[in-house]
């Protein structure tokens, strides 16, 4: 049974930061590319970043760029979401997602962290 644990998010005040880390158990880690994505009340799920199954080339979405970093560690079956320079507008409820090698898209999904970022 595939398991993704999403932990870390909490309440900050705007500027802060936040780690977030998922845990991935039930798959081989090393074959799957990693993802997070939020979605805040009201809002479609909004894609933030992913990353390969190495772990180099991480693309950002651009509301995201040069404020968050992804990384992942294929020993402890984790990807991790450096959160810096906080903005209210980035409060919103954090998935970490998993794709295998072969899919077109992200099949395994976490239940979610909430992150709040107060002004």
């Amino acid at each position: 049974q595939v398991q993704l644990v999403e932990s870390g998010g909490g309440l900050v005040q705007a500027g802060g930061s936040l780690r977030l880390s998922c845990a991935a158990s039930g798959l081989t880690f090393s074959r799957y590319s990693m993802g997070w994505f939020r979605q805040a009340p009201g809002k479609e799920r909004e894609f933030l970043v992913g990353i390969s199954l190495s772990g180099g080339s991480p693309y950002y979405a651009d509301s995201v760029k040069g404020r968050f970093t992804i990384s992942r560690d294929n020993a402890k079956n984790t990807v991790y979401l450096q959160m810096n320079s906080l903005k209210p507008e980035d409060t919103a409820v954090y998935y970490c997602a998993a794709r295998y090698v072969t899919w077109e898209d992200y099949g395994y999904w976490g239940q979610g962290t909430q992150v709040t970022v107060s002004s």
